[in-house]
């Protein structure tokens, strides 16, 4: 009987999409290794089948639990033990939790349950060791002056009107204290220092559309920070960069540059917090997933895009209108629009921020309210890290 269960560890008609290159599966056991070079802990718990790489992966952990009679590791399954040597075997003689903590070793520690596999794995952790120390002084935590629920009638359902990032800074720092940047110079982009729960935070929140001045003051504010080892945390609400001969004249891709030299450059811990529309080479400077940020966070209202869904149906329907127009023909209002709206549809669903969450260009979706905890979870654990120096790449004047 042919059966496409759990026993296989790759989908293989997508060979090509997940086998042979670099970032593939494979990378996986790459980076479990380097972790552990780096001195990174690494815990696994076997709940239910582990096949193949699959079973490599818990292998490359420091202590594994397996839960008995659930729990199956495997290099091969059943079927492919008996299509590659003819040998009959069931699951739990040929990888069982039994078997495994018994006579290969490859296990550790067999659980119950779930629930005592879980608590096991608190047994583990607490037998890590000293956490390292923390490499910032932390001041104590004051809340917000304002409710961080505000947040729900502030924030513009209709992401082409931008939310007022000020009100929203308000209700997310320490006391509501935002000590401002060059604060009457490129204004579209707020900059300056503030605390969350105690942790020292350098903002850059946008308030509009990204000018020569905001661009060239982000960057000023960027090399501060990372002079200071101060973190980032980019709150991105943007429509992109501004176009047009005046802009072009002004040298706004230069001063772009500058800006996503600095962003780029800066190997203080960055976090990206996407709360309304970031898009195109918006999305990208401030700190979007290409970049790297240490975390990349969404509340729902966020959105992200090359475009805005209206703007690619608009596109699409002028390039549309042109082949019409080549081939002497015209079209009607309502049919432009009956063009124009599967296509906005398309994009409505692709921009919005679970779609990009599934895909794991985002790594949370998180309720407004989350944000002060979540973001001081991050920089607990990035304080204790490592410092690493900044060399920033060539700044075209």
């Amino acid at each position: 009987m042919h059966h496409n269960g759990p026993e296989w560890g790759a989908f293989l008609p997508e060979q090509e999409g997940i086998f042979p290159d670099e970032g593939m599966f494979g990378s996986i056991f790459y980076n479990q290794i380097d972790m552990s070079a780096q001195g990174i802990p690494q815990i696994a718990i076997v709940m239910g089948s582990s096949t193949a790489g699959g079973a490599y992966i818990p292998a490359l952990c420091d202590e594994v639990v397996i839960v008995r009679g659930k729990g199956f590791m495997y290099l091969g399954g059943p079927q492919l033990v008996e299509a590659a040597t003819g040998e009959q075997v069931g699951h739990e003689e040929l990888g069982g939790a039994e078997m495994h903590c018994r006579d290969s070793g490859v296990t550790d520690h067999i659980a119950e349950d779930d629930a005592h596999g879980l608590s096991i794995v608190r047994d583990i952790v607490r037998n890590l060791g000293n956490l390292p120390t923390q490499r910032w002084e932390v001041a104590p935590s004051v809340d917000p002056l304002y409710p961080v629920e505000d947040i729900y009638g502030i924030i513009n359902k209709d992401t082409k009107i931008p939310t007022d990032n000020r009100e929203i800074l308000a209700r997310l720092i320490d006391g509501s204290n935002f000590d401002e940047f060059k604060t009457n110079y490129g204004n579209t982009l707020m900059c300056g220092f503030a605390k969350i729960h105690g942790f020292e935070i350098g903002i850059l929140a946008n308030d509009g559309v990204m000018f020569s001045e905001s661009a060239k003051k982000g960057a000023h504010f960027i090399n501060l920070c990372c002079q200071r080892d101060i973190p980032l945390l980019f709150i991105a609400d943007v429509p992109g960069f501004m176009v047009g001969e005046h802009a072009e004249r002004g040298g706004i891709a230069k001063d772009g540059a500058k800006f996503i030299t600095a962003m780029s450059s800066a190997k203080v811990p960055k976090y990206t917090l996407i709360t309304g529309g970031s898009y195109g080479a918006g999305y990208l400077a401030m700190c979007g997933r290409p970049f790297k940020p240490n975390a990349m966070l969404s509340w729902p209202s966020g959105r992200s895009g090359i475009m805005g869904p209206e703007q690619v149906a608009n596109t699409l329907a002028t390039v549309r209108e042109d082949i019409l127009k080549r081939e002497g023909k015209t079209w009607t209002e309502e049919e432009r629009e009956e063009f124009k709206a599967p296509h906005r549809k398309r994009f409505e669903d692709s921009e919005e921020a679970y779609n990009f969450a599934s895909k794991l260009w985002y790594d949370a979706v998180i309720d407004p309210a989350e944000t002060r905890e979540v973001l001081a979870l991050l920089l607990d654990v990035a304080g204790r890290s490592p410092k690493i120096e900044t060399k920033f790449g060539v700044f075209r004047q």
